[in-house]
C-alpha cells in the first residue's frame, strides 16, 4: 500500500488534504509569472518599459477613473488597465501604486461637476457610455471619464487610455486602445520621471509664423519640452544643448550661410524636423480671388541642394486625394444669411502611413493643407523610412499648378486620381555628408570659425536623424473668428481632431528620448473579435456548454473517485 492510499484510508484525509493544498497555493503566491501566448506578444512588456519601471526613484500614483457601472467594452478595458498596472507593480515594486475609483462619487451635483470641470482643464475628456443593468431592459447614459491621472514629485499628468482612428465602430476602438495601454501609461511615466528635459528649438529668422497659427505647437512643445526660438541669422547651433530643430513653413529664401549652420549642426549629431511647402498655395488667396482660382507658385526657399544631399527632394507639385477633409464654403445665400456647406476638397489629402514605424503606426488620420509630393534620392549610409502618405487614389499636379475650387468636374477627372501611397513625411537616419564638403568658400570658412568653436566637419561626427514633410500646415493651427486660436488638425466647423499633434509629439519623442518607450507603439496585434452573428445564433449552446460541461466533469470524476473508494474498502 502506498502512501497516497493510506492518507485515504485515514478517517482525517480530508485535513492532510486541506492542508497539502494551503500549502500549495501558499508556495505559488510566492511566485509571479505569465504566459503571453498571442503570436504578436501583445500582453508581454518590452524592455524599454521594464528599464524604466526598474529605474523609478520614487513614487507614482496612479488615480484610474475608468470603473463602476460600464459597458461590456470598456469594461474590458478596464481589466486590461489593471492588469497592466499589476504587471507594472511587478517591476516597479512599491515605486507603482494605483487605485481605480469614479471621479467626484459621493459628492453634491455642484461639487461633483466642479470635479469634472477641473478634470477637463487637465486634458482628461469625458465619454457618454450607454449601459443596461440587463439584457433587454432599457439602456442608460452615464457620463464616464476613460483616462488616468499620473503624480510624482508634485507633477502630474493626465493619460486618455481612448485610441482609435475615424471610421471605427465602439468595440474596435476599445480592442485598439487595449493594444496601446502600455505605451500610453509607459510614456507618462518616463515623462514625468526624466531627469533631464530636452531642448526643442524653433528656427526663426526665414519667415517663418510667429502669429497665432501656431500657438498650438509652441503649446504643445513648451508643456513637453525645453522650448525656446532660435534665430538662425543671430546665433551658431549647439548639437549637444539643442537636440531638435523645428523648421515650420518658412516662406523666404536660406541664404548660405543660414544653410551652412544648419548642415554643421547635423554634422555634429543635432536632429531636423523640416514642415517645408514648396508652393506657395493658401486658402485665403483662393477665396479671395473673384475667379476662386489661382496658380500656385514656387517659394524660391533655396533648400533643394542642402535636401538633396541629404536624401530627399520636395517636388514643386501639389497632391490632391480623394480621401481628404472637407473645407467649408459658401454656397449660397440665403436673405442675409451665407449658407455653409463643408465640401469634400482633394488638397486637403488625409495621410496615413504606409509602413510599420513607431512614430506613425497606429495614429488616426493625419490632415494635410496643400501639400506636396517628395522623392527619396540616393544618399549613400542613409536609411529612408516613409513616414506619411496619400491614400490610393490620388494624383499630383506639376507646377504651374491651377489651385480651383472646382478642380474635379467629371467622371474624366475622377480616372487622373491613379497613384498610391505618394510620399509626403520621410524620416532619414544615418550619417549625413555635408553639403559644404567640396565647396566650402573662404568666407563661410571665416565666418564659421567666428561664430563657433568646432572646426568644420565634411561628413558626421556622430549620427543623425532628420524628417522632411512636404507640409508647412501640418503643424499650424487654423484660427476661428469665434472660437480664436484652434488645435493643429482642426478645420472650421469640423468637429473632429486629426492626429497631427499625435505625429508632432511622436516625431519628437523619437528624436529626443533615449529610453526607446515609442518602440512600443509599433507593437502587432491583431483584432479578435467574436462573430455577433454566430453569437446570437448559438448563444443557448454555449451557455450550456459552459455551464453544464463543468458540472458534469465534476459528477463524473466524483463518481469515479467514489466507485474507487467503495472497491478499496470492500477488498
Amino acid at each position: 500500500m502506498n502512501g497516497l492510499e493510506k492518507i485515504l484510508r485515514n478517517k482525517y484525509w480530508w485535513l492532510w488534504l486541506t492542508a497539502a493544498f494551503i500549502i500549495i497555493i501558499y508556495l505559488v503566491s510566492l511566485t509571479h509569472f505569465r504566459l503571453d501566448l498571442t503570436k504578436e506578444k501583445r500582453f508581454s512588456l518590452s524592455n524599454s518599459t521594464k528599464n524604466v519601471l526598474r529605474n523609478l526613484d520614487d513614487e507614482v500614483k496612479i488615480d484610474v477613473y475608468l470603473t463602476g457601472e460600464l459597458s461590456a467594452g470598456f469594461r474590458k478595458l478596464s481589466n486590461a488597465s489593471e492588469e497592466l498596472l499589476s504587471e507594472f507593480k511587478e517591476y516597479g515594486k512599491t515605486n507603482i501604486q494605483y487605485q481605480f475609483f469614479r471621479p467626484g462619487e459621493g459628492l453634491s451635483d455642484s461639487l461633483r461637476y466642479h470635479v469634472y470641470d477641473s478634470l477637463v482643464q487637465y486634458g482628461v475628456q469625458p465619454f457618454n457610455n450607454q449601459v443596461s443593468a440587463k439584457e433587454g431592459e432599457e439602456t442608460t447614459e452615464r457620463l464616464i471619464f476613460p483616462a488616468a491621472m499620473m503624480m510624482y514629485k508634485g507633477k502630474q499628468v493626465a493619460v486618455d487610455l481612448m485610441s482609435g482612428k475615424s471610421g471605427m465602430d465602439e468595440e474596435t476602438t476599445l480592442n485598439y486602445s487595449e493594444a496601446l495601454l502600455e505605451f500610453k501609461f509607459a510614456d507618462a511615466i518616463d515623462k514625468l520621471t526624466r531627469k533631464e528635459v530636452p531642448v526643442v528649438a524653433y528656427a526663426v529668422g526665414n519667415g517663418e509664423p510667429l502669429n497665432p497659427t501656431v500657438k498650438d505647437l509652441f503649446e504643445t512643445m513648451s508643456n513637453n519640452y525645453r522650448f525656446g526660438m532660435f534665430d538662425l541669422k543671430n546665433g551658431i547651433l549647439d548639437a549637444d544643448t539643442v537636440k531638435t530643430l523645428l523648421v515650420v513653413k518658412p516662406s523666404l529664401p536660406f541664404s548660405d550661410l543660414d544653410k551652412l549652420k544648419i548642415d554643421q549642426y547635423v554634422m555634429h549629431g543635432g536632429n531636423v524636423i523640416w514642415f517645408v511647402d514648396k508652393l506657395y498655395a493658401e486658402m485665403d488667396s483662393l477665396l479671395r480671388t473673384q475667379s476662386a482660382e489661382f496658380i500656385a507658385f514656387d517659394k524660391n526657399l533655396n533648400l533643394e541642394d542642402l535636401l538633396f544631399r541629404y536624401g530627399v527632394r520636395i517636388n514643386a507639385d501639389l497632391l490632391q486625394d480623394l480621401k481628404n477633409a472637407k473645407q467649408p464654403l459658401v454656397v449660397g445665400q440665403m436673405g442675409d444669411q451665407p449658407q455653409i456647406q463643408r465640401v469634400p476638397f482633394p488638397y486637403y489629402p488625409l495621410l496615413n502611413s504606409p509602413g510599420t514605424h513607431p512614430i506613425a503606426k497606429n495614429i488616426d488620420d493625419v490632415l494635410s493643407i496643400f501639400p506636396g509630393s517628395i522623392d527619396t534620392v540616393k544618399a549613400p549610409g542613409i536609411k529612408k523610412t516613409i513616414l506619411l502618405a496619400s491614400d490610393t487614389n490620388s494624383r499630383v499636379l506639376s507646377t504651374p499648378a491651377l489651385v480651383s475650387l472646382q478642380s474635379v468636374k467629371t467622371e474624366d477627372d475622377l480616372s487622373l486620381f491613379n497613384r498610391s501611397y505618394v510620399p509626403v513625411a520621410v524620416l532619414l537616419e544615418g550619417n549625413f555628408t555635408s553639403l559644404y564638403a567640396n565647396r566650402l568658400t573662404s568666407d563661410l570658412r571665416d565666418s564659421l570659425a567666428v561664430m563657433s568653436n568646432k572646426p568644420f566637419a565634411p561628413a558626421a561626427v556622430k549620427p543623425g536623424k532628420q524628417i522632411v514633410v512636404s507640409d508647412g500646415d501640418l503643424v499650424t493651427n487654423p484660427i476661428s473668428q469665434s472660437q480664436g486660436p484652434m488645435s493643429m488638425g482642426m478645420l472650421q466647423l469640423e468637429n473632429y481632431r486629426f492626429a497631427n499633434k499625435e505625429f508632432l509629439l511622436n516625431a519628437i519623442d523619437y528624436m529626443v528620448s533615449p529610453s526607446g518607450i515609442l518602440e512600443t507603439r509599433g507593437k502587432d496585434f491583431t483584432l479578435r473579435l467574436l462573430d455577433k452573428q454566430k453569437i446570437s445564433e448559438q448563444k443557448t449552446f454555449w451557455q450550456i456548454i459552459n455551464i453544464g460541461l463543468p458540472i458534469l466533469i465534476v459528477l463524473i470524476f466524483g463518481s469515479i473517485y467514489q466507485w474507487r473508494r467503495k472497491k478499496a474498502f470492500s477488498a
